[in-house]
C-alpha cells in the first residue's frame, strides 16, 4: 500500500497520545483551515492530474425537483461511469482499493464490479460548524480516550494521531436533529433476502445543537430512538440510546413486545449485537464503526486516494427489491468516486477482547466519515468487510451518511441497514426532539403493546 505518510511520532509522544491528554494544534496550524484546509480540514486543492478536483465550497443547492422534506434525486443522474473495475482488471487499479474490495471481487467475480464515476466534492456545512471546528482546532484534547474542550464542529481537523482522527469519524457533521423511515435486510449465505427490520429512527447530536458550547456540553453526543413496526413478529419493539464521550456514561434501553417491559441493556458497546439490527451487527459496526476507542491502540497510517462509494443518491432511485444481487448490493444501483481518505488502523490494546482484534478504517477526508472498512477475526483471518453510503442533502447542508452494511467473506452472508428508498422520504431534519423520547423512562411512556 503506498501511502503518503503523515509526520512520524516520537516514542515518547505516541505514549502520551496513547494514555495521557493531548494539547491541541498551533494557531499556526489552525490557520491552514482558512487557507489550504477546507473548513472541516480536507485539502482544498485537488489532486495532480484533476480525477480529484479543488473543493469549492460543497453541495449547498437544492437538487432540482426535490421537495422539501420528500424523496431526494440524483443531482448527478446524467453522468455515466468512467470506467468499471472488474477482478479481471483489478491489478490495474489495486493501489486504490481496500483488502476487503478486492476480497470481494475475487469472491464474485461473475456479479461484483466498480462502476467508477466523476468525483464530486459535495460535503459541506452550516457556517457555524466551520467556525466552531476552527476553534476545536486550537482548544480540544484528548484526556486519555475522551475529547475534551470542544463543541459543535469536528474536534481535531488536524489529527495528530489515530485516536483523533477516530473521534472526529465519531462526530462527524450529519445534522443536529433528524428523522428517517427505513427498513434493514439480512443477506444469508445462499443469496436470500430477508426483511428483520423496518420501522422510524429519531435522532440527533446534542453535541450540534446551535448555540451551545464546550462549558454546558454534559458529553452525550449522539441520541437515538427506533420503534420497530415490521415484520410483524417484531412490530412495537423499540430501542432508545445515548452515547456520552465518556463511554461509561453510555445507556440504551429496549422494550419488548413479549414482556411488555422496559430493559436496560447491560452492554450495549463493542461487540454485542444490537437489537436494532435483530442482533445481527454489533453496537461498534454500525455506521462503519461506533464503539469504544479504548479497547483499541490506532494508527494514523497517512492519507491516501481510494475508490469509495460516494454521493450516492443514485442507489436511493432504485425499488428495495433490486437492491441487492446475490450476496451483495446490486452494482447497477452503487457509485463509486476517487477520494482521499485519511487511513487508520485499529489493534486490540493489551488486556482487552474483541472478535476482531484487527481492523482498518478509511475516513473520506471532507467529511471525516468512514466509508469504508475491514476486520480480521483473531486467527488473522480477514473476516468482515463495511461500507457506508452517504447521500447529497443541501437542506442540512451536508453529504450525510445514513445507509451502511457489512459482508462477511467468511460465512457469505451480510446485512443492509438503514435503507430509505421504497419509503415516502428519505431522510429529513427536523426540530430538536426532547431528550426525554431517549431515555428509558420516555421508552416506557411509549410501549403500547
Amino acid at each position: 500500500m503506498k501511502l503518503r505518510l503523515i509526520a512520524p511520532l516520537t516514542i515518547v509522544a505516541a505514549a502520551v497520545a496513547a494514555f495521557s491528554a493531548h494539547a491541541a494544534v498551533t494557531a499556526n496550524e489552525a490557520a491552514t483551515l482558512k487557507t489550504s484546509l477546507t473548513p472541516l480540514g480536507g485539502e482544498k486543492a485537488g489532486n495532480k492530474d484533476g480525477s480529484i478536483p479543488a473543493w469549492s465550497g460543497g453541495q449547498t443547492t437544492p437538487i432540482a425537483g426535490d421537495k422539501p422534506g420528500g424523496r431526494r434525486g440524483d443531482p448527478f443522474k446524467a453522468e455515466k461511469p468512467l470506467y468499471t473495475v472488474t477482478a479481471a482488471n483489478m491489478a490495474q487499479h489495486a493501489d486504490k482499493l481496500t483488502d476487503g474490495v478486492k476480497a470481494l471481487l475475487l469472491k464474485y467475480p461473475d456479479s461484483f464490479r466498480l462502476d467508477v464515476y466523476p468525483t464530486h466534492r459535495t460535503v459541506a456545512a452550516p457556517q457555524w460548524v466551520y467556525d466552531n471546528t476552527f476553534k476545536n482546532a486550537t482548544r480540544a484534547r484528548m484526556d486519555g480516550d475522551i475529547p475534551s474542550g470542544t463543541y459543535g464542529g469536528i474536534p481535531f481537523p488536524v489529527p495528530k494521531n489515530g485516536l483523533e482522527a477516530m473521534w472526529n469519524h465519531k462526530l462527524a457533521w450529519r445534522g443536529a436533529s433528524w428523522q428517517a423511515d427505513f427498513n434493514q435486510y439480512q443477506i444469508t449465505a445462499d443469496g436470500k433476502v430477508v426483511l428483520t427490520t423496518s420501522g422510524t429512527i429519531k435522532q440527533s447530536m446534542p453535541y450540534y445543537y446551535e448555540g451551545g458550547g464546550p462549558d454546558e456540553f454534559a458529553g452525550y453526543f449522539w441520541t437515538v430512538n427506533l420503534v420497530n413496526d415490521g415484520p410483524p413478529i417484531r412490530a412495537g419493539e423499540m430501542i432508545v440510546g445515548r452515547e456520552n464521550f465518556d463511554a461509561d456514561k453510555s445507556s440504551a434501553y429496549v422494550y419488548l413486545t413479549g414482556q411488555r417491559r422496559v430493559r436496560k441493556l447491560p452492554n450495549a458497546c463493542c461487540d454485542t449485537p444490537t437489537p436494532a439490527s435483530a442482533g445481527l451487527m454489533s453496537f461498534d459496526e454500525l455506521s462503519v464503526f461506533s464503539g469504544r476507542t479504548d479497547l483499541f491502540d490506532w494508527k494514523l497510517v497517512g492519507k491516501k486516494e481510494m475508490l469509495i462509494p460516494y454521493n450516492e443518491n443514485r442507489f436511493l432511485q432504485a425499488a428495495d427489491a433490486d437492491l441487492i444481487k446475490g450476496q451483495h448490493l446490486n452494482p447497477d444501483h452503487v457509485r463509486w468516486e476517487l477520494h482521499r481518505v485519511w487511513v487508520v488502523e485499529a489493534s486490540l490494546r493489551q488486556g482487552r477482547r474483541h472478535q476482531a482484534p484487527k481492523g482498518v478504517y478509511y475516513l473520506d477526508e471532507d467529511s471525516w466519515q468512514a466509508m469504508l472498512g475491514d476486520r480480521w477475526d483473531a486467527k488473522g483471518q480477514l473476516w468482515k468487510t463495511f461500507w457506508g453510503f452517504n447521500y447529497v442533502m443541501p437542506d442540512f447542508p451536508g453529504a450525510v451518511q445514513q445507509t451502511f452494511g457489512y459482508y462477511d467473506l467468511l460465512s457469505g452472508q451480510g446485512y443492509v441497514s438503514n435503507v430509505l428508498n421504497d419509503k415516502a422520504y428519505h431522510h429529513k431534519p427536523t426540530a430538536r426532539w426532547p431528550e426525554s423520547i431517549f431515555t428509558g423512562e420516555g421508552l416506557a411512556a411509549q410501549g403500547v403493546r
